[in-house]
């Protein structure tokens, strides 16, 4: 490596030796001109030591760096000269005369192109390879050349002999010495010097077919510096390089591990382009997930062992030892191959080269979707330069951009490329199409010449301390895009916001020729931060020149390079080099996947590099090594250590207990209740469960659930599984689902938590076997922490099995029986749903539950007595002008993380910022127990942290202190963190004083005894041997939390963390749900007691040392050199040229300043503007900053999120103190808490630890803990895109998910969560690893799971016990879906019952006996409780009296609501239509095999005399229920419905046809009654009014339907009940006819029909066990049977046909002996009856009746003479249903438009008066009036039941008041006998001509008694008064007429009212 490189002209090879070039010479001449003329110095460098002496000094002076001289340049070059210098060409030997000269072939006229070839045998020599030759004439062909191997070079461009040896393969002819020889004699016509290095490109490789193809690219070492080729190919074959060439697609590291797999090289293979089509890319890369293949991974050679294999022909050339003359390539101390070379000529061409995880993150892949960038790489390779990464102290990442870009190699391991800006700009390019989608007309993309002219501008405007994000400039491109497109793209989409400044307008297009110029002009601003290479022939010159500038150390101060090739036409090449340090550095780290980011790190703890930093630390103590001191002092120290927690615990006498002990007030462990938010998110789950069952799709039948069973799912972390734990244990679930016995032991709690380990699967196929036993239990399958391991099961089993978590989510909650089972519902609950929310997602939109914000238009919606403090909260604090910045960051940690990642590039920033903050740490730790001179090693923020946790028990007479949590996600980096705190903690004997906590998912918490003895304690736990198992536990207890793992798992922390130390999280790898996660530890709920406002507060929240303040009056600040408060206002605003540093650290240190005033007696005013000069505990000022006067009373208050202080020189700065100017102004004893003094022995401390002594318990109730953050991240969150969002926000929102689109808006702040999941939704799409990915139908409702829902809320928000409550009220709604509330009332006017003679005493008989039944009594009194307020019936004794009727209620309690009853469901009920459970989806019509509406409409008519008119009904029959029906052909006209006969005696179907009149249910009645008939066939008709026909046809598409008359519209039930009985009356003669013709008897035919009500429910039958015959002792018991039991039992009675109405009991629980006793009662019927049309044929329902119509119907069938029959053993159930029936008519005035109710006493007026109308059937009218206001009419008979109101041939309700005495005119009726009767009133109601004056003078009045006479209209009111005589015994007056509030198109009815005589 020392040694002098040979002379120019003993080195060229085979060229003309002795002859300097010309063109060189000038060349350099020109270059040394140029120079002189530019430089300062006196003397320019001569131009022969340019030539000859410059290499070798940057040799020596870079230590084995790369050789650079500009000889090997022009050796390698294709045409060296610049433009200013004329060619020189070469002159090629007349070719021999006669031989062939055809492009392609050898002089012998052999082909040797190797498409031609390829399939022929070639005869090789042994040590001979095949390798492919370019020919410049023919750019698309390779020629095969037989090549000796010892003069090509190895892997690493290495050893290769000089001088040449070769054959050709076409004519056979060998021995060619020379290469000048060899290309003349394969023509390939050169016009420059011939060179084996340039024109010898590829080994040729067979393939698997034998064929012989173009292999890797030859490496030569250093090719080609400025390498300038005339043009490239980019025909179709060129796109994309074969498959053998390309090897795995994967993320590599940026340095391969030696020796990882022995004798294997490790390089990785050449990414190339192959992947660009999905189908290649599997082919190349099947195994690529997360960087697992990289060949860095051990287990690579398990799973792929081909992608490690070079291709057969090639094996590894490397030789043992030097070649025999020394060559430029090789040095002793170069690696070897196995040391991370390369094996192809392309080599680690990008180690990142698909690694899309970026610090630009969003447009980064991870996995084979990564392999998708084509990405042209053609012409000579570049040779990366040595030791680039040592003098360069970053490696430059290289982002191609347009066009081709060259092949790398050499030195592969220095730099990083990527193609995130290819891929960026392709997407640019489709931002037109994506518009014409949308219907516009075919737009021009924005020009490649715009995109990188507008990435020079985003990249000139981006500060020092700004990294460049692919967003920024997406958002950019598409911006520009659409100004210059703004006409035609208006109509199409709406403008969005401008995201960025106005880019410069593109009003004429940038030309090729002229974007080097603007580019230039461009960066001409940035003080050279940007540099702008312009390259004549291609980007390998531009590349070979950066390199160059590089190491000459000339681009110092630039950024970026972006190099540009305008030399093809109209394309350009470009490519953009990063070579800022910091952002370098950034972006390399960026492009690791997290597994390579850890296994870096553990590399480079395990080979001892870092051992480095650790002796460069041991450097910076003045004084000696930090461990010396820590020993000397432990030794000093020994005899006294340190006392425990509570020794030094102010005691109080106030604060002790009875028996002495010390009492804390503030540690109260909270008990568990539910918040209102979680009881609110609950209620919304269950109304989702409720929504998809109750949607048509029957996927999910609560009806057929019993009761609940969960399992939950989290991670593989101890803590969370505990925790999850403890959650159940204490909400109660388990006992109120049933699940547990009061007495439950934790091993039954633990089968309710699956952790998602190795062990998983057995507990999973326990579960699932558990929900196929119990088909009616529904299993709520939780996914808790559902963004973790989103990994397809696919790729699981692409992994070695030794990592069983990953993809253990999909193959358990995703399986095939999951998504199958009908009784499991999936609930996926997250803080971070956004890679659920893709294109492919499995979870619809509408079973998305978003936490509810707390607020809406002001108003609190929940009030609860603490307030969520959240992201939005801790961004919101470092507002200006809030008290209190949360979010800190510390600048002087990051100034010396940035100063020694210049000193040490090689090693991961997370190592450096490790070491760095675990030595402040130590330092502070020292400095805090006494070795004071350690301040200056520690930086403010960590000091601070420090004192408080050692100080903290001292101010609390428990000890109770405070817990910080450290978090460094790099396992081994915590494990060394814990080591080296452990360390520090035991030699300063502060053991007893603090904790130092390990945490990490695997393994549980482990705490010293002395801590447990502490906790037990406190939290007043007897067991022995107990133990924390969650954090939440460590309530209280001082201690430093390492928190290590990758990701977090969903682990609480307890409210005593005070500081949330986030400086080690990977800051380079951002995604929305990191940063989201990471922040999230910090969440808390604050005491809203004292809510944190804005300005100045009085109280203190933190103790004084918590606020070590900086300045105080933000107004009064002057801007230092980065502290611009005008930045904290405008978070937008950047500005490249301020570091943002203590911009943050002012305002927040300002901010808080004033916050901690309360602990001391200053007025408020002098404190927050005069704090203390900085003591050893506070910030000192920037230098610029103005020194306030010194306040006696103030304490020092303000922590900085960074502290001001010079940024820190690598060499000198770092050994001196951090903070610059006066860190150490003032003693400890001057600061006024214990908490900030360094001495414990300070008596001005001690003295005031007295008055201000606080548990710091009681500061966390009302304080959030502080956050501090990597700068980077600090900036990304607080700072806030166009809409006003945290541009956090913007980022891609997980590593599992892509950008769908470049053209896509900006999230918006306005946005709301469900907003935000349609955005997610539209513009991202998993990746192939997604476990979704293979869920293809985009967007469609059949690809999203029925029962699966998301729960998305904040972290640390309730969650579990939100969800957990679901469960409970899940249940709760199950028991309430199998119960209904039933009518419970007691039967009315027992005590009114005529004790008769007669009494059915035959308690045993199972029907009647028809002769002891007709000589039973009728009951007229109505027993029915639902008529308690309707007028009783007096029956035929009169020696009642008002006083023996007991009024059950009192007026006022009329409209009590009647008393129901809560009962389970049986098997046997009748149903509404949610019930949806398989045995009757066919009965409901839902069967597949059913076509929905499958019906046809069929015309019925029959006339009717009372009518006057024909009466047309409509049947709507469903095809399945055709076979009811007669027609008279197929199709033809209905005939009849089919009646069975009397004499069947099957037991298969019910023989009555049941009709149930229904209205305003269409949901709610109760008409499937398949259950009910248990299966039975039947015939079941719904009876409902014209408008409601389509209604009902949906909700009961195979029900028949019975569509009554439209002029039946707004009748009653009194229609339907009539229109029923006569169309089954003329159906019973219809069938007949019918059947008469087929033999059978009139008789024969069924007369009987069900009437039904639709709220009938279930049927039940008491069971009598008598004593014996006739014995009136009996017992009873009821059960529910079946409605098809009941039926079957009443058709099989004997005699059944001579009972005109059976009827059943209502259901009663009070329902005593005395009601069952006797088994069959002859009185009123109600609700569920058998009605006899026959023999009911002469007897009508009164059509126009709304109410008490079954009454009225009863009495006339009783009057009749015929039997009504009430089985006492059945009774029916009625279900409360609160909507529909009589409560659908609603009387309202007919004229206003505004609905207003009106009194009955309004629903009458005067004829002719103007009365407002009404919009109510007169009927209606009537009915209500007399019901509410009779006693108008009947003033006599209020109260005075002995007189009743005589009715005749009607029943109508006046009130319960008022009784009435009903009577038939019909001659032969039965009547009661009135003759003892006085009667107080006559209501005649539309009397017919059976009435007649001779009828009406049988009855005795009282006098005075009133008469009201009801008429159709007013003629026939005055003809009833004469043909009835009325005017002899009445007296009428004009003013006793009275309508019902009708207009007269509704024809209203008159009443007159007149007195008796």
């Amino acid at each position: 490596m020392g040694c002098l490189k040979q002379p120019a002209f003993c080195k060229m090879g085979n060229s003309y030796a002795g002859q300097l070039k010309t063109t060189r010479f000038e060349e350099v001449l020109h270059n040394s001109i140029e120079a002189s003329l530019r430089s300062n110095s006196l003397a320019p460098r001569p131009v022969f030591s340019q030539l000859y002496l410059e290499a070798e000094q940057q040799l020596s002076a870079l230590e084995g760096g790369s050789r650079m001289d500009n000889e090997d340049e022009e050796e390698e070059g294709e045409g060296g000269p610049e433009p200013n210098c004329a060619p020189n060409p070469y002159q090629m030997l007349p070719p021999p005369e006669g031989c062939c000269t055809t492009d392609g072939f050898c002089q012998a006229g052999k082909d040797l192109r190797l498409v031609s070839i390829s399939d022929e045998p070639i005869d090789v020599p042994a040590g001979f390879l095949l390798v492919g030759a370019k020919a410049p004439s023919l750019p698309d062909h390779l020629l095969v050349c037989a090549v000796d191997k010892r003069f090509l070079p190895d892997d690493n461009g290495l050893n290769a002999l000089l001088g040449f040896s070769g054959n050709c393969v076409g004519c056979g002819k060998k021995g060619f010495c020379y290469f000048t020889e060899f290309s003349n004699h394969i023509n390939l016509k050169l016009s420059t010097q011939p060179k084996k290095q340039k024109h010898l490109k590829y080994y040729l490789v067979r393939n698997a077919q034998g064929a012989l193809t173009k292999g890797p690219l030859i490496c030569w070492r250093g090719s080609e510096f400025r390498s300038r080729q005339t043009s490239t190919s980019v025909g179709p074959c060129s796109l994309f390089l074969p498959p053998e060439s390309a090897g795995p697609q994967a993320a590599f590291s940026s340095e391969p591990i030696s020796g990882t797999i022995p004798g294997i090289p490790v390089g990785p293979q050449q990414a190339g382009c192959a992947a660009s089509h999905p189908s290649l890319a599997a082919a190349v890369a099947p195994a690529v997930f997360n960087g697992k293949d990289s060949p860095k991974h051990q287990q690579l050679v398990k799973t792929n062992p081909v992608a490690v294999a070079r291709p057969l022909a090639l094996g590894i050339l490397s030789n043992s030892g030097p070649p025999k003359k020394r060559h430029k390539g090789w040095s002793p101390d170069s690696p070897s191959a196995a040391d991370g070379g390369c094996p192809q000529g392309g080599g680690n061409r990008a180690k990142c080269e698909s690694a899309g995880m970026s610090r630009m993150p969003q447009v980064g892949l991870v996995g084979p979707a990564s392999a998708t960038f084509p990405v042209v790489a053609s012409g000579e390779p570049v040779s990366v330069p040595d030791n680039l990464l040592k003098i360069c102290e970053a490696k430059p990442v290289i982002f191609k951009g347009h066009g081709n870009f060259p092949y790398l190699c050499g030195n592969l391991n220095d730099v990083v490329v990527s193609p995130l800006l290819y891929t960026c700009y392709q997407n640019a390019q489709s931002v037109s199409r994506a518009y014409e989608q949308y219907g516009a007309s075919a737009m021009q993309p924005i020009s490649e010449e715009m995109q990188l002219l507008l990435t020079v501008y985003y990249l000139v405007q981006l500060a020092a301390d700004q990294v460049p994000l692919m967003e920024d400039l997406e958002q950019i491109f598409l911006r520009s895009w659409r100004e210059s497109h703004l006409t035609e793209i208006r109509q199409y989409q709406q403008a969005q916001p401008p995201p960025f400044p106005p880019a410069p307008g593109a009003l004429a297009p940038v030309t090729s020729a002229q974007l080097p110029w603007l580019a230039g002009l461009a960066a001409s601003s940035c003080n050279d931060s940007v540099h702008i290479i312009e390259c004549t022939y291609s980007l390998a010159e531009g590349l070979s020149e950066m390199f160059r500038l590089l190491i000459e150390g000339k681009l110092a101060k630039t950024s970026y390079v972006v190099i540009i090739c305008a030399c093809r036409g109209t394309a350009i090449d470009s490519c953009i080099a990063v070579t800022g340090k910091y952002q370098a550095r950034i972006l390399s780290e960026s492009l690791l996947t997290p597994a390579e980011y850890q296994k870096e790190v553990n590399y480079e703890l395990v080979t001892g590099k870092v051992d480095s930093l650790g002796a460069f630390f041991s450097t910076l103590c003045p004084e000696g090594n930090i461990d010396i001191w820590l020993d000397k002092f432990h030794k000093e120290n020994q005899g006294r250590i340190s006392s425990p927690l509570t020794a030094s615990s102010v005691t109080k006498s106030s604060m002790l207990d009875v028996g002495g002990a010390p009492v804390c007030t503030s540690y109260n462990l909270e008990p568990h209740h539910i918040r209102p938010f979680q009881l609110a998110v609950a209620q919304k789950l269950l109304s989702h469960v409720c929504s998809i069952a109750d949607s048509s799709t029957q996927n999910l039948d609560l009806g057929s659930f019993e009761k609940v069973d969960f399992l939950i799912c989290i991670p593989p972390s101890e803590v969370t599984y505990q925790q999850t734990l403890f959650h159940i244990w204490h909400s109660g679930v388990l006992l109120e689902l049933g699940l547990e016995k009061e007495h439950m032991t934790r091993q039954r709690v633990e089968q309710y938590v699956l952790k998602l380990d190795a062990e998983a699967q057995t507990k999973f196929k326990s579960f699932l076997q558990n929900s196929f036993q119990n088909p009616h239990t529904l299993f709520v399958l939780i996914h808790d922490h559902a963004h973790w391991d989103l990994v397809s099961s696919a790729v699981h089993n692409l992994y070695s099995q030794s990592d069983p978590p990953v993809g253990l989510v999909d193959r358990l909650l995703n399986c095939r029986e999951v998504k199958e089972a009908s009784n499991i519902v999936t609930l996926h609950v997250t803080s971070f749903p956004y890679a659920l929310q893709t294109q492919h997602t499995l979870i619809s939109p509408y079973n998305e539950i978003h936490w509810p914000a707390s607020y809406s238009n002001g108003v609190d919606l929940y009030p609860e007595n603490k307030k969520y403090f959240g992201l939005s909260e801790f961004i919101e604090s470092t507002l200006s002008g809030h008290s209190l910045p949360l979010l800190r960051y510390d600048s002087s940690f990051e100034a010396m993380v940035a100063a020694l990642g210049k000193r040490f590039p090689r090693l991961h920033s997370a190592v450096i910022r490790t070491f760095v903050l675990v030595q402040h740490y130590a330092a502070a730790m020292m400095a805090v127990h006494g070795l004071s001179q350690m301040k200056n090693h520690t930086s403010v923020e960590t000091l601070e942290i420090t004192q408080n946790l050692i100080n903290s028990p001292k101010q609390c007479p428990c000890g109770h202190g405070l817990m910080v949590l450290l978090r460094v996600p790099c396992s081994p980096l915590a494990a060394v963190a814990y080591e080296r705190l452990a360390h520090v903690r035991a030699r300063l004997a502060l053991e007893e004083r603090f904790e130092i906590i390990l945490g990490s998912a695997s393994s549980g918490i482990t705490v010293g005894k002395h801590f447990v003895r502490q906790l037990k304690l406190w939290q007043k736990i007897e067991d022995a041997e107990w133990r924390p198992r969650t954090y939440l536990e460590l309530e209280g207890l001082p201690c430093i939390l390492i928190l290590s793992g990758m990701d977090l798992h969903g682990e609480s922390l307890p409210r005593s963390l005070r500081y949330c130390d986030l400086r080690l999280i990977n800051s380079s790898c951002l995604v929305r749900t990191a940063v989201e996660q990471e922040l999230g530890l910090a969440a808390y709920f604050v005491s809203n007691d004292a809510p944190l406002e804005k300005g100045a507060r009085n109280e203190a929240l933190e103790s004084d040392a918590d606020k070590l303040s900086s300045t105080d009056n933000e107004d009064e600040e002057p801007v230092t050199e980065a502290g611009a408060p005008s930045e904290k206002r405008s978070p937008v605003k950047r500005e490249r040229c301020r570091s943002h540093g203590s911009a943050s650290s002012s305002c927040s240190s300002k901010a808080s300043s004033s916050a901690p005033c309360g602990e001391s007696s200053a007025q408020p005013g002098e404190q927050t503007r005069s704090p203390l000069p900085c003591g050893p505990s506070e910030e000192s000022r920037a230098p610029g900053e103005r020194q306030r006067p010194q306040a006696s009373q103030g304490p020092p208050s303000a922590v900085s999120r960074h502290s001001p202080g010079p940024v820190l020189q690598p060499d000198s700065s770092l050994k001196t103190s951090q903070r610059g100017a006066p860190v150490l102004g003032t003693s400890s004893s001057q600061l006024p808490s214990p908490g900030s003094s360094s001495s414990s022995t300070a008596p001005t401390a001690s003295t005031l630890v007295l008055q201000t002594s606080q548990c710091s318990l009681t500061k966390a109730l009302r304080q959030p803990p502080i956050v501090f953050l990597p700068k980077l991240v600090y900036d990304m969150v607080t700072s806030t895109d166009s809409s006003g969002l945290p541009k956090a926000a913007s980022l891609l929102p997980s590593h599992s998910v892509t950008w769908a689109s470049s053209f896509r808006p900006l999230l918006s702040k306005t946005m709301t969560s469900t907003e935000q999941s349609l955005y997610y939704r539209q513009w991202t799409a998993p990746r192939p690893s997604h476990m979704d990915y293979g869920n293809r139908a985009e967007g469609r409702m059949d690809s999203f799971h029925p029962r699966r829902l998301l729960l998305s809320g904040p972290p640390q928000i309730g969650k579990t016990g939100a969800y957990l409550q679901f469960l409970s009220i899940l249940s709760r709604m199950l028991v309430r879906l199998t119960e209904v509330d039933v009518y419970d009332e007691e039967e009315i006017n027992i005590n009114l019952r005529e004790e008769s003679d007669w009494h059915y005493l035959q308690l045993s008989d199972p029907w009647p006996d028809l002769e002891l039944f007709q000589k039973l009594p009728f009951d007229y009194i109505i027993h029915d409780p639902k008529y308690e307020d309707a007028s009783s019936i007096c029956s035929h004794h009169p020696s009642m009296r008002s006083e023996d009727r007991g009024m059950s209620r009192k007026p006022e309690d009329l409209y009590v609501r009647r008393q129901t009853a809560r009962m389970r469901l049986s098997k046997y009920a009748a149903y509404n239509t949610y019930h949806h459970c398989e045995r009757c989806h066919q009965y409901m019509g839902f069967h597949p095999r059913c076509q929905l509406y499958e019906s046809t409409l069929h015309a019925f008519a029959f006339s009717y005399s009372m009518l006057g008119e024909e009466i047309q009904l409509h049947f709507i029959i469903p095809k399945s229920k055709e076979h009811h029906f007669v027609f008279s052909q197929p199709g033809g006209q209905l005939e009849s419905m089919r009646l069975p006969l009397v004499t069947d005696k099957s037991q298969e179907y019910i023989k009555s046809p049941t009709f149930t009149p229904t209205t305003g249910r269409h949901e709610h009645g109760l008409f499937n009654l398949y259950h009910a008939m248990d299966g039975a066939s039947h015939l079941h008709v719904l009876v409902v009014k014209e408008y409601e026909m389509a209604i009902y046809k949906k909700y009961w598409p195979n029900h028949i339907m019975l569509v009554l008359p439209s002029i039946f519209n707004s009748a009653g039930v009194g229609a339907a009940h009539f229109l029923i009985k006569e169309l089954s009356y003329h159906n019973l003669e219809l069938e007949r006819n019918r059947q008469e013709e087929l033999g059978i008897k009139p008789q024969d035919i069924w007369p009987f029909i069900v009437i039904s009500d639709d709220s009938c429910v279930m049927w039940n039958v008491v069971d009598i066990d008598c004593g014996g015959e006739r014995s009136r002792e009996f017992s009873w018991s009821e059960r529910n049977v079946s409605l098809k039991h009941i039926m079957q039992h009443i058709e099989s009675a004997p005699n059944i046909t001579h009972y005109a109405l059976i009827g059943m009991r209502k259901w009663s629980s009070k329902a005593g002996s005395r009601q069952v006793r006797e088994p069959f009662s002859r009185c009123h019927v109600h609700d569920f009856i058998i009605l006899n049309v026959d023999l009911t044929q002469n007897v009508q329902y009164n059509q126009n009746r709304f109410t008490c119509d079954d009454v009225d119907f009863n009495l006339r069938v009783h009057s009749a003479g015929l039997l009504l029959c009430r089985f006492n053993r059945f009774s029916v159930m009625k279900k409360q249903v609160a909507v529909g029936g009589h409560r659908s008519f609603h009387i309202t005035s007919k004229v206003s438009n505004n609905p207003v109710a009106v009194v009955p006493a309004q629903y009458i007026c005067a004829p002719d008066s103007k009365h407002t109308f009404l919009a109510a059937p007169a009927q209606l009218l009537l009915e209500e009036f007399l019901q509410h206001h009779s006693h108008r009419f009947f003033p006599l008979s209020l109260r005075n039941h002995g007189h009743p109101v005589l009715s005749v041939d009607c029943y109508l309700n006046l009130g319960s008041q008022i009784s009435v005495c009903y009577v038939s005119s019909r001659p032969h009726s039965l009547n009661v006998s009135c003759s003892d009767f006085a009667f107080s009133g006559l209501l005649l109601y539309l009397c017919d001509s059976f009435v007649g004056a001779s009828f009406l003078k049988n009855f005795h009045f009282l006098k005075g008694a009133t008469l009201c006479v009801i008429c159709q209209d007013r003629n026939s009111l005055r003809q009833t008064v004469v043909r009835l005589e009325l005017e002899d015994e009445w007296q009428f007056r004009l003013r006793d007429e009275f309508q019902t509030a009708n207009a007269k198109e509704d024809r209203p009815l008159f009443f007159l009212t007149g007195r008796h005589i």
